[in-house]
């Protein structure tokens, strides 16, 4: 894998969530995290149909914007008894005219798990990809799962998305109803950002 040798790095994201989140990962390295709303960027429209062709199209679009390396990521929920869904489709389900309303998601994934007479457990797991793409066109991608199973009613505070919803495999929590720390070293965005960590930062 392609070696990050910059000192500023370009995340492709409006989400200050998670802008926060690479900066805590990255800074202790010595890199500059930067994102596509501090430079004035649009968010492009994500026209892919899987995780990788949205996580690539956003990081082209940042770095031959910028001329700096990007890091975008795309991930969401599979429901095995929904047959992948919602998959990359995850924050459309949440979409609303006034922003994205997870606990609307959240009810509609269960009543189609119910009318689906879909058998509990309910397996399910979370995606992340992650894609590093360079000004020059060069990419590298890494993938990050988290296996589980769906629960309802949904229980904890914490979290985001869908996190209330979904228990990890071998945990009797929820993504929700765990500390920041917890759910990183179990979540599929923290197993992609080590793969990332191993094949191109160090």
């Amino acid at each position: 894998m392609r070696k990050f040798a910059g000192n500023t790095l370009l995340i492709a994201t409006h989400n200050a969530g998670k802008l926060g989140e690479f900066q805590e990962i990255l800074g202790p390295l010595g890199i500059t995290v930067t994102s596509a709303r501090e430079h004035g960027l649009p968010e492009p429209e994500e026209t892919g149909t899987t995780f990788v062709e949205n996580a690539r199209l956003k990081a082209h679009a940042a770095a031959q914007a910028t001329g700096l390396p990007a890091l975008a990521d795309d991930s969401g929920l599979e429901v095995a008894a929904l047959d992948g869904a919602p998959g990359v489709y995850t924050a459309d389900w949440a979409e609303t005219p006034s922003g994205r309303d997870f606990a609307m998601a959240m009810e509609k994934t269960h009543a189609k798990l119910i009318a689906a007479a879909a058998p509990r457990p309910w397996t399910a797991r979370f995606c992340c990809t992650l894609v590093l793409a360079w000004p020059d066109g060069h990419d590298e991608v890494v993938e990050g799962h988290a296996n589980g199973q769906l629960v309802w009613p949904r229980r904890g505070s914490d979290g985001h998305g869908y996190d209330p919803m979904f228990q990890p495999e071998g945990q009797t929590r929820t993504f929700a109803e765990m500390t920041h720390t917890e759910k990183n070293a179990l979540s599929h965005r923290g197993a992609a950002i080590s793969a990332l960590l191993k094949g191109c930062f160090q």
